[in-house]
């Protein structure tokens, strides 16, 4: 079987998913809007500053021959926008430069390339899939859908109840501005799936909500980066606090509210550092909370994990998460995680072993979790090495694989 691939921005997941369908000989075609290769005119261009971004739209060398770029203005314009002072052009969903418009007309550009006997499916992702998957209806191919977060109308359950509890940081919970005509798109696109491919059991629950009959779940978790291999950890004592790191987006989905609330009872004992942008949205509420920590807006991923490594604990008690890459980054650099039952956390995490699970919302299990490893510093290192040995056992090429061999199956 060959597949056509389609993602307009692309990222670790989708490269995962790409090389292994090229190495497996099942890659008809992989559709994106920006690729650069080693040595190539782009690849060039993004060594000046402006263009940097570019950068992370490296693909293997083997790629090379499948790739076709579609509507690259569109996302070098929604690219370039900020930096050139023109963020407005950015900021809607009905404005030019806007993500979601990039994800619409790239899915129209690749329906409109969509013809007979090129391949004999289609493999496509959330909020990028309707125009080409009622096309490859239309033609009789497969669709096979990625749904890389939880189903929306579960968000709005889960998250409504934190726009009661805390009131102050509604403003970051952005999903709630998504318009009626995007969240239909949603549900057109999963009802067109064929099959449907998640990457965690929290996912794959969130579907249940679902008005109606959807095609066979599967649940393939992503891969580690390469584990750092040695890493010296350092003892906590009377002179050095407990060094506590979150990294993502600071919405109250990832349940910064919670997190900021615990360190503050355990401040003396601990130090945060936290790397992320803010939402488009004023939060007196997180302004405060920052104000009062170390805060990073933003970092390249090399440099991401080398803070991982040199940090004591991640915590990440989003909740709702279709997996948290970010759980996995730091797994593979020695660092343990606490993260919730809302995450990949549950299909990675043994509690107790290589990481912590605890109760999405709980502010108390959170802080709990702090202080046990406070009371036994030990578990740092025991427990750190445990997840560096589980982030080995699984890279990235092990999730194409299975993503592969699963995708034969028709």
């Amino acid at each position: 079987m060959k597949l056509i691939l389609s993602h307009p921005t692309g990222n670790a997941n989708v490269r995962a998913a790409a090389n292994a369908l090229a190495k497996e000989n099942m890659l008809s075609v992989f559709y994106t809007t920006i690729a650069c290769f080693q040595g190539s005119m782009l690849d060039y261009i993004s060594n000046y500053n402006r263009f940097s971004e570019i950068k992370r739209r490296n693909y293997d060398s083997i790629l090379k021959p499948y790739t076709k770029m579609l509507l690259p203005w569109l996302e070098a314009g929604r690219m370039l926008a900020p930096k050139l002072g023109l963020k407005e052009l950015a900021k809607d969903e009905t404005n030019f430069f806007n993500i979601n418009r990039v994800y619409k007309e790239f899915d129209k550009a690749v329906a409109n390339k969509l013809k007979l006997n090129e391949a004999c499916g289609i493999y496509a992702y959330e909020d990028g899939a309707l125009h080409s998957f009622t096309r490859a209806k239309f033609l009789g191919l497969p669709r096979f859908y990625d749904l890389p977060i939880g189903y929306w109308r579960t968000a709005r359950i889960l998250l409504d109840k934190e726009r009661e509890k805390w009131p102050g940081w509604e403003n970051t919970l952005t999903g709630f501005s998504d318009s009626d005509e995007k969240l239909a798109r949603k549900d057109q696109e999963l009802q067109l799936a064929n099959r449907i491919f998640v990457a965690s059991k929290f996912t794959a629950k969130t579907l249940e909500n679902y008005p109606g009959q959807l095609a066979p779940v599967e649940v393939i978790p992503y891969g580690f980066p390469p584990t750092i291999g040695i890493r010296e950890y350092t003892k906590i004592s009377n002179t050095r606090r407990l060094k506590l790191l979150f990294v993502g987006g600071l919405s109250q989905r990832k349940g910064i509210a919670n997190l900021f609330s615990a360190v503050e009872k355990l401040k003396d004992h601990v130090e945060l550092t936290v790397i992320g942008r803010k939402p488009k949205n004023n939060c007196p509420a997180l302004n405060e909370a920052l104000s009062k920590h170390r805060w990073i807006n933003s970092l390249s991923h090399a440099e991401i994990l080398k803070t991982m490594s040199e940090h004591d604990v991640l915590l990440f008690p989003s909740l709702f998460e279709g997996f948290g890459l970010v759980i996995t980054e730091a797994m593979s650099q020695g660092t343990p995680v606490i993260t919730t039952e809302r995450t990949a956390g549950p299909d990675l995490i043994e509690h107790g072993q290589n990481g912590w699970i605890i109760e999405a919302g709980s502010t108390e299990a959170l802080q709990e979790s702090i202080e046990e490893i406070l009371y036994q510093p030990q578990l740092i290192e025991q427990v750190g090495r445990e997840a560096m040995k589980t982030a080995g056992a699984r890279p990235w090429n092990t999730y194409g694989y299975e993503l592969a061999k699963a995708l034969k199956v028709e």
